[in-house]
């Protein structure tokens, strides 16, 4: 049974979804719910912190693209922190590298 954990934290840019477990098919829409519960305002960075993501397949990779998305609509901006290699491979694979800024942490990805 997959697990999904999100916590979420503010930071001077905007807010931190942290992401802990697997984002597949059975969790990736609490994933969805929880950013679109997110309030953004035009020029903030939605930092989305995936140091505990342990596993991701297609259903997770169309939550993150929600999430920029999300930000989109806001004027705001989305960045990766902490992308697992495996999930960095497809990104890179799908071009989706292209559009997420990758961070190698929170802490990078949090900078004004």
């Amino acid at each position: 049974m997959s697990t999904l954990k999100t916590t979420a934290r503010d930071a001077t840019t905007g807010p931190v979804p942290e992401i802990n477990g697997d984002l597949d098919h059975t969790t990736a829409g609490e994933l969805r719910k929880l950013i679109t519960t997110l309030t953004l305002k035009p020029g903030q960075r939605l930092a989305l912190d995936l140091t505990g993501m342990e596993f991701c397949d297609s259903s997770g990779i169309t939550a993150l693209i929600v999430a920029h998305h999300h930000a989109r609509a806001a004027h705001a901006d989305v960045v990766l922190a902490t992308v697992p290699a495996p999930t960095l491979r497809v990104l890179r694979m799908v071009g989706l590298d292209q559009i997420f800024p990758i961070h190698p942490d929170s802490d990078a990805a949090t900078q004004p």
